[in-house]
């Protein structure tokens, strides 16, 4: 009779562990869902912060191509469109 008391504290200080263990585990992989949220957020900033600089890049390029064809009326406007396009608040923070 002595040793099932002793076989039962053991199996409730298992099962304490065991619980411990789940308890760690679950923490851990909240965490690693919070960073995984995170860095998606990340991610997508990065991408929208590229399109506006290629964006940018274009109407550079296109601004250059106007000039060169001696089309100044184009190249104001299309300058004008960059200058909209700088003033937009930046994406990544």
């Amino acid at each position: 009779m002595e040793r099932l008391k002793i076989d039962m504290v053991e199996i409730g200080e298992g099962q304490d562990r065991i619980k411990e263990g789940q308890r760690e585990i679950r923490e851990k992989f909240e965490e690693i869902e919070s960073e995984c949220r995170k860095l998606k957020e990340e991610t997508m900033n990065i991408a929208k912060q590229s399109d506006c600089n290629q964006i940018r890049i274009n109407l550079m390029f296109s601004i250059l191509k106007a000039r060169q064809d001696n089309n100044f009326s184009h190249a104001e406007h299309l300058t004008q469109l960059l200058r909209e396009e700088m003033g937009k608040p930046g994406l990544v923070g």
